[in-house]
């Protein structure tokens, strides 16, 4: 759909700061990966009412708008988004404990309920310290890491439909699977806040778990340079980096395009990459994969925007 960039920002405006309704943004400025092109239109809504506002100002000329977090597991293209992207981010980052639960908008990054859990004296986020997305993010793809996945922790999800309607979806409403969640079976659902039920735990234990998941990640895991985590879905009866590994393709690159050298199951960025660099390398991994050990090697990352 071609629109009317500049008409649509006035829409915007009306209600939402013109700081935060960005015309044609660079998505690279948006993505642990500093990949992407323009997005059209950028939208950072601050509360429910300008989300709300921003569904409508859609709704009246049939766009859907892409929905992203702290873009962390996402990979946009070169020539960026057509339409209208929202971000919801930092501005969603309200954190409640009671007793043993945590309600956290979906904003909110991981690392900050983990380390707010931490400090209330309950387990079951350790796993996730170290995961750079929101909580928004995480529970549309039911992230993990450590044996420990969302689903796990996510009592009850809060969601706004294309039509600024809420609702609440129980734990078993929400369909997790492996790097799976309803709202990636949906049309269109955006992730508000979430309940998380926890366990009474003690300080120095959850300290030490999280202490040592971290630098289990710093030991194993590329974070001094930018990417999307983890590149790949684990295929059955394999560990995706430990396959890319053994294909002897650990340094391996596509321009500024790498295989990291410290973990194979990462793409970093380690210069000026594309998205294009990304993809052709994603390509020549799977091609390896499946000629070696027939293996379907299915990206976990994301993909938005225009070849």
């Amino acid at each position: 759909m071609i629109i009317n960039k500049h008409k649509l920002f006035r829409e915007f405006a009306e209600k939402i700061d013109e700081s935060r309704v960005l015309l044609d943004e660079p998505m690279k400025d948006h993505t642990s990966f500093r990949i992407g092109g323009p997005a059209d239109i950028l939208v950072i809504p601050k509360n429910l009412e300008e989300l709300k506002h921003a569904l409508n100002v859609c709704r009246r000329i049939e766009l859907i708008p892409y929905v992203i977090g702290n873009g962390s597991n996402l990979l946009v293209l070169d020539k960026g988004i057509r339409g209208v992207v929202i971000k919801i981010a930092s501005n969603f980052s309200s954190i409640k404990i009671f007793d043993d639960k945590i309600r956290a908008h979906a904003g909110v990054l991981l690392a900050a309920i983990s380390k707010k859990a931490m400090e209330a004296n309950l387990s079951g986020m350790e796993f996730a310290g170290g995961i750079p997305g929101s909580l928004g993010g995480a529970i549309y793809m039911n992230a993990g890491a450590y044996g420990g996945e969302m689903k796990d922790v996510v009592e009850e999800v809060k969601v706004m439909d294309y039509s600024g309607n809420i609702k609440v979806l129980s734990k078993k409403e929400m369909n997790f699977g492996y790097r799976h969640s309803r709202i990636q079976e949906e049309d269109f659902l955006i992730i508000l806040e979430a309940l998380l039920k926890l366990q009474k735990g003690d300080y120095n234990t959850i300290k030490q778990r999280m202490d040592e998941l971290a630098q289990r990640r710093k030991l194993k895991q590329p974070l001094c340079l930018p990417s999307a985590g983890s590149t790949f879905k684990r295929p059955d009866g394999f560990y995706a980096g430990k396959l890319i590994e053994e294909l002897g393709l650990k340094g391996y690159r596509v321009g500024d395009a790498q295989v990291s050298e410290l973990h194979a199951g990462f793409i970093v960025n380690v210069g000026n990459a594309t998205a294009k660099d990304v993809l052709e390398l994603i390509k020549q991994i799977q091609q390896k994969a499946k000629e070696r050990y027939n293996v379907d090697l299915e990206p976990e990352v994301k993909i938005l925007g225009e070849y």
